[in-house]
């Protein structure tokens, strides 16, 4: 071999590598970035304050580098559909055990993932105004079968009890419905349905006119909030245990022995489940991230004070962030070594 052949095969090994370990640091990116390439469909439910914990879970993915759209909006049933079709990724927002028959309809574990809990201790039932609890001794809805008092609770001169709702397509709407039958109080209570955001808004200024209020709400929640439980309304118990659907048998007493008609519900991450096993990094993060009641509901009082734009949710969600980086940074340090077995 000549010298300049020499010299010709040293220049084109150390040029080899050379590209082998600028190479490196793609892989080292890649490596971090296990979703590189794929889109994502975050999917919510039309109530505004579950915005903050599905932007939660964009935001992860974003980092793991999933292209991730911005959040359709879709009631629960057809959410989960859509989930279970492909035609959304996730859903950060299902409620178990009260989506159950969502769930089921829509092909349960075969076309859905769910691991994990989201949220967890997640209350929900039926309050009245303390005043009017004290003066009239009312701890069981039982007790609105009686006309008198259930006119006590009459917002439109009709005679029976007022209930604010649930929007339909909720699931608690069926729950309600269902209950008015079981317990005896279609003659002397009015659910009244639709926007919810409406319909306890006016609940909320009657309240604050000192006037009786009789509604349904959830945990966690800005309601709460603003009438809180055991100092402005007090949760009425009800006179036993009756679910709709598959549900049918459940007991819905609680471990103090309380009963508000509902089960106590975890908010839980579903996926499509085709997805799900494609991107088990994906996957490992659905299944472990948590955020608890008391930071859902801290958000959303923020949001009913008038922090509610588009931007605000999301200096919302940077800042919680912040201030949980390193719980953050291991949920990402899991979801990637999932990757790569």
């Amino acid at each position: 071999m000549s010298l300049f052949q020499s010299k010709s095969a040293l220049l084109a090994c150390a040029t080899a590598v050379s590209l082998s370990f600028a190479a490196l640091p793609a892989l080292a990116q890649d490596a971090d970035k296990p979703g590189a390439g794929v889109s994502v469909t975050p999917l919510k439910s039309s109530i505004a304050e579950e915005t903050f914990q599905t932007l939660l879970v964009s935001k992860a993915l974003e980092e793991l580098g999933y292209d991730v759209g911005e959040i359709k909006e879709i009631e629960y049933a057809a959410g989960h559909v859509a989930t279970a079709n492909g035609d959304g990724t996730f859903m950060a927002d299902h409620w178990d055990p009260l989506h159950a028959d969502f769930y089921t309809a829509a092909g349960g574990d075969a076309k859905l993932y769910r691991e994990g809990v989201y949220s967890p201790g997640a209350l929900q039932g039926y309050l009245i105004d303390k005043k009017t609890a004290d003066e009239h001794n009312i701890t069981n809805i039982d007790q609105l079968k009686d006309p008198e008092i259930a006119k006590l609770f009459d917002a439109d001169g009709d005679g029976k009890a007022d209930l604010a709702g649930c929007t339909p397509g909720w699931g608690c709407e069926a729950v309600i419905e269902h209950q008015l039958d079981a317990f005896g109080l279609r003659d002397t209570v009015t659910h009244n349905q639709g926007s919810y955001s409406a319909i306890i808004a006016d609940t909320i200024t009657r309240f604050k006119e000192g006037k009786p209020v009789f509604y349904y709400t959830w945990t966690p929640y800005w309601v709460s909030g603003v009438m809180v439980p055991g100092k402005d309304v007090t949760w009425l118990n009800v006179p036993f245990s009756s679910l709709p659907g598959e549900r049918s048998d459940v007991d819905t007493s609680l471990p103090d022995g309380s009963n508000y008609g509902f089960e106590a519900n975890n908010q839980r991450i579903i996926a499509n489940r085709e997805f799900a096993e494609a991107h088990p990094d994906a996957a490992k993060l659905f299944s472990i991230m948590q955020v608890s009641s008391n930071d859902i509901s801290a958000q959303n009082l923020l949001m009913q004070q008038g922090q509610d734009s588009e931007a605000d949710i999301e200096k919302h969600a940077d800042a919680w962030i912040a201030g949980h980086q390193d719980q953050w940074n291991g949920w990402l340090e899991e979801a990637r070594a999932a990757a790569k077995k």
